[in-house]
C-alpha cells in the first residue's frame, strides 16, 4: 500500500514540475540584461510550445517586426513576431525534469536551435539553445 501511495506522489510531483513550465515568462537579453519579450509556454497534446505575446521595444525600433531573418522555407518567414511560436515540439523528460527534444527560434537572427528548458530552484526558467556541444542559456522570469 505504501509503495502505491509513493508511486502516486512521485507521478504527481513530475506532473507538477512539467506544469510549472507552463505559463507566461519575461525573456531577458543575456547580453544587455534588459527585458526582451513575454513568451507564453503552453501544452498542446503531449508537446509544449511557446509563443511571443509581447515585445519590449525602444521608441526608435519597429514596434511590430516580422521575422525577415528566418529561412525562406520556414513557415514563420516574413510573419509577425508577436504571436509567433518560437518554441516548438518540446517533450517532458520526467527523469531529468526538463523539456527537450524540441527547438527554439531566435527571431533576431532567424536561427533555429535544439533546446532544453527547465525550472530552477529559484522559480526562474532556464532556456538553453544549442548546436552540438555549443550552447547559450538564458534566464526567463515568471510573469505575475
Amino acid at each position: 500500500m505504501k509503495a502505491g501511495t509513493l508511486s502516486l506522489l512521485l507521478l504527481f510531483a513530475f506532473g507538477v514540475n512539467a506544469q510549472n513550465v507552463v505559463g507566461k515568462w519575461k525573456t531577458i537579453d543575456d547580453e544587455t540584461g534588459k527585458p526582451k519579450s513575454i513568451v507564453e509556454i503552453y501544452k498542446k497534446g503531449n508537446v509544449y510550445h511557446g509563443k511571443i505575446l509581447k515585445l519590449f521595444r525602444g521608441p526608435n525600433e519597429n514596434q511590430d517586426p516580422i521575422c525577415d531573418k528566418c529561412e525562406d522555407d520556414d513557415p514563420r518567414y516574413n510573419k509577425r513576431i508577436v504571436g509567433m511560436d518560437i518554441i516548438q515540439a518540446m517533450e517532458w523528460d520526467a527523469d531529468d525534469k526538463v523539456l527537450d527534444d524540441g527547438e527554439i527560434l531566435d527571431p533576431k537572427n532567424g536561427e533555429v536551435y535544439d533546446a532544453k528548458i527547465w525550472v530552477g530552484d529559484d522559480g526562474n526558467l532556464s532556456v538553453r539553445g544549442y548546436i552540438m556541444f555549443l550552447y547559450r542559456t538564458q534566464t526567463w522570469l515568471p510573469v505575475e
